[in-house]
């Protein structure tokens, strides 16, 4: 003959054990979720820098290909001066001139953007420089956050395993059927099988259980179960925590 009330004990305390477990499984699974996210944040501020440096690149670019077209107005106004005096008529000298004097318009407003890129690549520059000391820091908390999670999935693990040890004995002195029917409802209601009936209301869906119900789990003839989440219920002294 079966002690219904004594194995309803044993569940009471496997269901202790299965409830922390359900949790840190769950905590466990969303761990490397919080690693990615802080990955996906930080290679997100790293896009940022290489954004920068890439500007920093074109602007570069730009200054050489200008400097390149500075030089070429500069050779050429040589030549125009060498032309100069070898030129007969006073109307061509002047048309030289006025050409020369273009040519240098032109030099001098080249000659402008280049400092003018120069002082953007020098703001840029600046902006790198801050933006890799930020990118140290961002990096230097990130892994530390990074370790702090990985530290506390050790710990999860660790307690796990001390959780199994602690199911394995419990286990034994469970009857099989009754032990099957707990680990089905187990799985099918989120870790919760097994649940006190308090105030007339299932501990696990908060449904009313008539009273003629509770005298049937109080008289530990069979498993009563709530007709509305099926798990199993059982009857809590109050403030003393066994079963009544």
């Amino acid at each position: 003959m079966i002690d219904l009330k004594a194995q309803i004990g044993h569940l009471v305390q496997l269901q202790t054990i299965d409830s922390e477990i359900y949790t840190l499984k769950n905590e466990k699974e969303l761990k490397p979720k919080e690693i990615e996210a802080l990955e996906a944040s930080f290679a997100e501020k790293k896009k940022h820098l290489a954004s920068l440096e890439e500007s920093l690149l074109n602007l570069q670019k730009q200054r050489k290909d200008k400097e390149l077209e500075l030089a070429s107005k500069e050779e050429n106004i040589k030549k125009l001066q060498i032309q100069l005096y070898q030129l007969k008529t006073n109307k061509e000298y002047q048309a030289m001139l006025q050409q020369m004097e273009g040519e240098k318009a032109n030099a001098s407003v080249i000659e402008d953007r280049v400092l003018g890129l120069f002082d953007q690549a020098d703001k840029i520059k600046n902006d790198i420089a801050q933006e890799k000391q930020m990118l140290q820091e961002e990096e230097r908390v990130c892994q530390g956050e990074k370790k702090n999670i990985q530290d506390r999935i050790k710990e999860i693990e660790d307690r796990l395993a001390q959780l199994e040890v602690q199911r394995k004995q419990i286990i034994p002195n469970i009857e099989p059927k009754m032990f099957t029917q707990y680990e089905r409802i187990l799985h099918n209601r989120e870790g919760l099988a097994i649940v006190t009936v308090k105030d007339n209301s299932c501990g696990g869906c908060n449904m009313y259980v008539p009273a003629q119900v509770i005298n049937l789990i109080r008289m530990y003839e069979r498993i009563i179960t709530c007709e509305v989440c099926n798990r199993i219920l059982y009857i809590e002294n109050e403030g003393t925590g066994d079963l009544h």
